[in-house]
Order: structure tokens, then C-alpha cells, then sequence
């Protein structure tokens, strides 16, 4: 017998209950499988209820005495506000019945409330550590500083809105986050403002607030199954998503239509994943300042010592900072990272940005707009931007290393009159392919020094293993004479873009077929490649998911 329950925004079905609209007269008593329904309302529950619907608890506190089994909910009451923290310890749902921690709706509230946990004060909105199926949606989190509480003796150095992490050796996971709302996360009080140094460290070196975490950094701990979809993470400290592992402790991640506004660091950062698809998600004004407690620098998204991911059809808009912060970019010790059918504009960094010790990475299918825009020694930036960028750069005073077999075909890239597009190719770099781009540079064009922290020789040598062929510029000038490499067979002409400048693909459609039509060649390894992409070099579809035929169009966009 299914019974009815009222948990609104998410849609969830949970286990033994079907989902239904709110009215007076719902059934909401507990379903006879078993499983627990525990309540909370700040507003009308006691400190003497005992969780049920009609006497709710009243402070989350009271979740860490709770004996959690699979199939039990947490449910807040939607419209009200909880201030502390959910947290969860060696808590354990199964596959077939998750713990879930949601909202429910009361016959006093409308079914689009959330349910909201203000974390002022509190080092997370949510913890769940050493956790696994666990489901969390439908909740609202801030966390703006206040006073810090000491956690097991010591005081917390980062607050997030959401930390999922281990303590011990073991296999964890199968955690989804969905349908949050996180937003405000600050360590420190309005008015903090940080040095003006901290923006040129790594990472920041300071405590900051962060949206979302999933840290793996315990010895013989594996991660797994992490999914974040339909979040909307706005105006934190620092990174809006991050994942950090040790040794390729985190596997399989998947991070789905999420929506990343005014991060004071990166959009999305992941370290040590294994395994991971990015599809459907918005990053807007990463590396934001607008706050001086956040950083001020940020790509829109970035990986490091990460394998086997693919970043998709994503939106990368406005990364600000006086160092890095490109769209999307793939940092050092990385492989088989593929960036594909993403638009990418107005970022102050660039658009390819392949660092050191990288193997058989890809940027394809993509298109960007006026990337690369930041001049260096302007308004404190450090690194010049730039749209393509090929870098040995493996740490602080390390010898240059790669990137090897680098794969960069039919991208559009636009860079208005006003802009200067910059280049740069590190002379360590080996194995290259180039071709079926559309390179449509409308002013000057000038190769730069790789400057990750300390300038890179840009050297005269050929790079080994290279294939730069068959390319359109807008005019002979807008590939640099000056770099190692130059495409043996050019094409030149104006692709006739639809709307040069604008900011929807549909912008990019060209309308000179002649020079775009079944003009692309047949994408094949690198000479003394022996992989080439792990998920094909064949592309059956472009950016808006038309049909290639049997030869590719130039550019992002194929014509019908």
C-alpha cells in the first residue's frame, strides 16, 4: 500500500511513498515498510517532539543522535529557516533505499518553497562524512561568517555550503546533490579584505567559503558515484564546486546542469578524479571581486592530476583574475581530458590553456569569443591572455614537460578589432594536431611567452609530431610568424558569421559554404601516437547536434 507524502519541490519519489500535490487532508502518516520519517520545523517544533509530523524536532542538532537506516528521511519544513548545520557520520543508505534529506511542504506553504539552513556560524550548511547513498535535494543553504564553533577541538579553517568527505579507509559514495540552492558562503565578515598578494597564490593561501566539497585525501579511501545536478551556486568566497583526491581517489563523478554565478575562485575545479562526465552547466564570472573577501581569480572550470573526463556542451562566461582564469582549462598531470561542443566568451585568461605533463587531451567542437582579453601588467595582471596556449609548466621551478599529443580540431574562435589575440607554444610540447579550425581574428595577433609564474623559452625548434593543416583564417596575419608551428595549408577568407560578436552559438553559423562545406579533413593519430582519444577521434554530431557527413565542415558548426 503506498502512502502519500509532501516533500514539493524536488519530485522525488522515495521509497514506499508516492509523491502527490499538497492539500489539507494528505495522508502523511508513516508508511508501514518501515522506514522513518523525521521531521524538523524551527517554527512549530519542540525541543521535546519526537520527529514525527505532528511534533517535529525543533534544531537540527538533534540529527546526530538520530539512528539513520536505509530508506529513513530528514525532511525540513519548506519556508522556514533552520540556522546550524546537517550532519551526517558512517551514515549508510543501500541502492535500493537511500537516506534522503529534503523539504516537505505544510498546508501553510506554496509548493516552490525550500526549505533553508543558515550556516552562519557553522563550519557547513551539510556535512556528510564517511557516507554512502545518500540523496540530498530540495534545500537552500547560506553560511555568511559569523562567529566560527570549534569542530573536535579545533577551529574549522574553510566554511562550505556542502562538504562530502572521509576520515577512514573504506569505499564511499553513491551521494547525489540535486536541486539546491547554495549561495553566500563566507568564512570571513563583511568588510575583511584579504592582501594584495593572496590573488597571486596557487590556490589562496587564507580561509575562504565554498560551495560545494568533496574531498578524498584519506589513505586506502575510494570515493565514488558523486553526483551534483540542477544546483544553482552563487556569490561564494572561493570555488563554487571542487573536487580534491588523493591519488585518483575520487572515480566516476557527475556533475549535470548546474548553474555558477560569482564565484570569488574557479566555477568548477576537480584534482585526482578518475571518470567524471560535465554536461549542461553555466559558469558565469568566476574569479569574481566584488566582494573583498572572495579571491579574485578563477578559470570557469579546471582540472589537475584528473583522467578520463568529458566537459560538454557547458557555457563559460566572464572568468576574471590577473592570472589564469580561462573557460575551461586543463592544468597539469592530466589525461584523456576532452572539452567539447562548450561556448566559451568574454573570458579574461583564453580558451586552450594545456599545461604540462597533459597526454592526449582535446579541445574540439567548441566555440569562443573574445577570450584572452587580460594584458598583462594592467590592473595587477600577472599572465598575459590567451586564446591558444600549449605549456610545459609542472609546478614552481620544475623543469617544462609536454603536453603530449594535444588534439585541437574544429573549433570557432572570434576575437573582435579591439582585442589582440595572443599565442603561445612551449617548445617542450610534443605531438601536436591542429585542423578544421575557423580562426577569425578581426585585429592583431602576437606570440607571447608562456608565463605560468615564470616565462617559458618560446625556442625555435619544430615540435616533434605535429599535424597543422587545414585551417581558415579571416586574414594571413592571425597565426603569429613567429610560433614554432605554422599550418602547412591554409585557407583563407571570412566564413561569413551571422552575427560576429554575438553571444549564442546561432551567431556562428557561417554563411559562405564555399570556403566551410565538406572542407574539413579526416581527423587521424598523431605520428607515433598509439591512442589518440580514448573516446574516438570520429565525431557524429557538431555543436548543435547536426549530422557530420563524410567529411567534416570547418569550425564548430556543420551546415545543413
Amino acid at each position: 500500500m503506498l502512502k502519500t507524502l509532501k516533500i514539493g519541490i524536488t519530485g522525488l519519489l522515495l521509497a514506499g511513498y508516492a509523491l502527490t500535490a499538497c492539500s489539507g487532508d494528505s495522508d502523511m502518516s508513516e508508511p508501514e515498510s518501515g522506514y522513518q520519517n523525521y521531521y524538523f520545523n524551527p517554527e512549530t517544533g519542540s525541543t521535546t517532539g519526537d520527529g514525527s509530523l505532528e511534533r517535529p524536532f525543533k534544531f537540527l542538532a538533534h540529527i546526530s543522535s538520530l539512528r539513520l537506516n536505509p530508506g529513513d528521511s530528514v525532511l525540513l519544513a519548506a519556508g522556514t529557516t533552520s540556522p546550524g548545520s546537517i550532519v551526517l557520520k558512517q551514515v549508510q543508505g543501500t541502492a535500493e533505499n537511500p537516506i534522503v534529506i529534503s523539504t516537505y511542504q505544510s498546508d501553510k506553504t506554496f509548493a516552490s518553497q525550500r526549505a533553508m539552513v543558515d550556516a552562519k556560524g557553522a563550519a557547513n550548511g551539510i556535512l556528510l562524512q564517511d557516507c554512502s547513498f545518500i540523496e540530498v535535494s530540495g534545500l537552500q543553504i547560506s553560511g555568511n561568517a559569523g562567529s566560527m564553533r570549534m569542530v573536535d577541538g579545533k577551529m574549522p579553517d574553510m566554511k562550505c555550503g556542502v562538504l562530502v568527505q572521509t576520515t577512514e579507509s573504506g569505499t564511499f559514495g553513491n551521494i547525489t546533490l540535486s536541486d539546491l540552492v547554495i549561495k553566500d558562503i563566507f568564512y570571513e565578515e563583511e568588510g575583511y579584505v584579504r592582501g594584495k598578494d593572496e590573488v597571486r597564490s596557487a590556490n589562496g593561501t587564507q580561509s575562504y567559503g565554498w560551495g560545494i566539497r568533496f574531498i578524498n585525501q584519506t589513505e586506502g579511501a575510494l570515493l565514488q558515484n558523486v553526483k551534483v545536478e540542477d544546483c544553482e551556486i552563487s556569490n561564494v568566497a572561493h570555488t563554487g564546486l571542487k573536487f580534491t583526491g588523493k591519488g585518483k581517489s575520487i572515480e566516476n563523478i557527475s556533475v549535470l546542469n548546474n548553474r555558477v554565478t560569482e564565484t570569488g575562485g574557479p566555477g568548477i575545479q576537480m584534482s585526482g578524479v578518475k571518470g567524471g562526465i560535465v554536461n549542461g552547466n553555466t559558469v558565469n564570472h568566476s574569479g569574481s571581486n566584488n566582494d573583498s573577501r572572495k579571491w579574485g581569480r578563477g578559470s570557469g572550470l579546471w582540472t589537475w592530476s584528473t583522467d578520463n573526463v568529458i566537459i560538454e556542451h557547458n557555457s563559460f562566461l566572464n572568468a576574471n583574475g590577473p592570472g589564469d582564469s580561462a573557460g575551461c582549462h586543463i592544468d597539469f598531470n592530466c589525461k584523456n581530458v576532452v572539452v567539447q561542443y562548450n561556448f566559451s566568451a568574454n573570458n579574461a585568461g583564453g580558451f586552450c590553456e594545456i599545461l604540462g605533463n597533459n597526454h592526449n587531451c582535446a579541445y574540439r567542437y567548441n566555440i569562443s569569443v573574445n577570450d584572452g582579453w587580460r594584458v598583462k601588467g594592467q590592473d595587477g595582471a600577472f599572465q598575459e591572455g590567451k586564446i591558444f596556449w600549449l605549456s610545459g609548466y609542472v609546478g614552481s621551478q620544475q623543469q617544462p614537460k609536454g603536453p603530449f599529443n594535444s588534439y585541437f580540431y574544429n573549433n570557432t574562435i572570434y576575437t573582435s578589432q579591439e582585442l589582440v589575440a595572443n599565442f603561445a607554444v612551449a617548445k617542450s610540447s610534443s605531438g601536436v594536431l591542429i585542423a578544421n579550425n575557423i580562426f577569425y581574428i578581426a585585429g592583431d595577433s602576437k606570440l607571447v611567452a608562456g608565463d605560468q609564474y615564470q616565462p617559458e623559452e618560446i625556442g625555435s625548434t619544430p615540435i616533434p609530431n605535429t599535424i597543422f593543416e587545414n585551417n581558415l583564417y579571416l586574414s594571413d596575419s592571425n597565426w603569429p610568424q613567429e610560433v614554432l608551428i605554422q599550418d602547412e595549408s591554409p585557407m583563407i577568407g571570412d566564413p561569413g558569421f551571422q552575427n560576429p560578436g554575438g553571444l549564442t552559438i546561432g551567431d556562428y553559423v557561417p554563411a559562405n559554404p564555399a570556403l566551410v562545406k565538406d572542407r574539413g579533413m579526416k581527423i587521424t593519430k598523431i605520428p607515433n601516437d598509439s591512442i589518440g582519444l580514448t573516446i574516438g577521434l570520429d565525431v557524429q554530431h557538431d555543436i548543435l547536434g547536426n549530422t557530420i557527413g563524410s567529411l567534416p565542415d570547418m569550425g564548430a558548426i556543420e551546415l545543413r
